[in-house]
């Protein structure tokens, strides 16, 4: 009966806010980089993102197989029309 149940030890993660926010100051891309990819390419991957994008690293995560999950951000530009169309 409890087998749908999360374990005590277990991070629960709800995609969904209770409010919606008015705004976002900022937009997320998740990037997922395998462990056989040589930290050379990862870096250059990075900048890519980073020079092209104007993405920002936010967080980074290394896993015990060596597979790493990066966090970007950049910030969203809000802009109004000033023509009269």
């Amino acid at each position: 009966m409890n087998e749908f149940l999360p374990r005590a030890d277990a991070h629960v993660v709800s995609p969904r806010r209770k409010q919606p926010t008015p705004r976002r100051h900022f937009e997320w891309r998740v990037v997922d980089i395998a462990s056989d990819m040589s930290r050379s390419d990862a870096h250059g991957l990075l900048t890519e993102h980073a020079e092209y994008g104007q993405w920002e690293l936010a967080r980074s995560v290394i896993y015990t197989g060596g597979a790493r999950r990066v966090w970007l951000r950049r910030r969203v530009m809000r802009l109004q029309r000033t023509d009269a169309a």
